[in-house]
């Protein structure tokens, strides 16, 4: 199931007796676990009938003795496994290779209570950071009789819309250049990302835009020395600023360290490469294929008309360059700040 599916149903309070979570990104599965922890029973049933396990304590003959237990005063009691994949004994095998100790074709214990739940149970597995091969015997009884759900990583051109989606739902807006800086500080941690807007919302009046000043007066992310500013100086040959930038970045290498500076600004030109070989080059065909937000199309545009492909084939040569010497490979004696200034100015020049 997806995850707006299963948290509609929860909100309608349609339970099914086990939810197997898992996958790489564990805001989902988080919000799916939490949900149930705090909104299916009452204060006064919780203290009977709702029970937190974690994995590294447990086995899989314990989470079944507590799951065929009858709730007290109560229609149904809550179990919740947290930290799931420490538990060598709960699942055949996954796409690591681990091994169970029993031999797959054998029915194990869990696959047993799976064809039979107990109906009275809420079971949630929360199986964080993998997941278990869905073609196993497990995941099918899985399928079959409960919630399957597989929290997929968000890739970095989503992060954007994920921020406006999640403000929306709070009443807020940010603007393009906010969501597109917020992204590039934070990354693909969903967690982290909610909790950064979280304490941005605290301190707005409701229903706010959210801008990049209110980004560095809050959440203390410079307005001025970013990546994202960085390729806005690069793709409008503004030498200047973008020296700035990278003496900036020089001067603080723990927060700006260059391996990520020049994956950043690889995944830049494969766009600004991308756009050159696009037929047709409206604003909305532009954003579609580059995975942008539209607002950011006039940018492509300028840099296409400062780096034409020819000069994009040396770019990406210099950017292998650098890269190994970020990692040590024929770096000799120079700073990160050094090889970062030097790089910069091969790409402007």
């Amino acid at each position: 199931m997806e995850f707006n599916d299963i948290l509609s149903n929860l909100k309608k309070k349609v339970y099914k007796p086990v939810y197997f979570l898992m996958g790489e990104e564990p805001y989902f599965i988080d919000m799916i676990s939490d949900h149930i922890e705090n909104n299916v029973l009452d204060e006064s049933e919780k203290e009977f009938n709702q029970t937190i396990l974690y994995g590294r304590d447990i086995t899989t003959a314990d989470i079944i003795a507590a799951a065929k237990r009858f709730p007290m005063m109560s229609e149904y009691q809550v179990i919740i496994i947290k930290e799931a994949q420490n538990i060598k004994d709960l699942v055949g095998k996954d796409k690591e290779g681990n091994k169970e100790k029993q031999k797959e074709k054998t029915k194990s214990a869990f696959e047993a209570y799976l064809e039979n739940p107990q109906k009275s149970t809420i079971l949630v597995i929360c199986y964080k950071y993998k997941t278990i091969d869905k073609r196993t015997s497990v995941a099918k009884v899985i399928d079959k009789n409960a919630v399957l759900f597989d929290s997929k990583k968000i890739y970095d051109n989503k992060v954007p819309d994920w921020i406006n989606n999640y403000l929306k739902g709070k009443e807020y807006i940010a603007s393009p250049k906010a969501s597109a800086l917020l992204t590039e500080y934070l990354g693909t941690n969903l967690s982290k990302v909610s909790n950064e807007l979280d304490k941005l919302m605290i301190n707005l009046p409701p229903k706010s835009e959210i801008t990049v000043e209110h980004i560095q007066a809050n959440i203390g992310i410079s307005k001025d020395y970013n990546m994202f500013e960085l390729q806005n100086a690069i793709g409008k040959k503004e030498v200047l600023k973008a020296n700035r930038i990278i003496n900036f970045f020089a001067a603080n290498e723990k927060e700006h360290p260059m391996v990520m500076t020049v994956s950043s600004l690889f995944g830049f030109f494969c766009k600004l490469l991308s756009y050159h070989f696009l037929t047709d080059k409206s604003k909305a065909i532009v954003a579609s294929e580059l995975g942008v937000h539209p607002f950011f199309v006039t940018d492509y545009e300028r840099a296409a008309k400062n780096f034409s492909a020819a000069k994009l084939k040396s770019i990406f040569s210099y950017l292998r360059e650098f890269d190994l010497k970020s990692k040590g490979i024929d770096r000799g004696s120079a700073t990160e700040g050094e090889l970062l200034k030097e790089l910069v100015f091969k790409i402007l020049h």
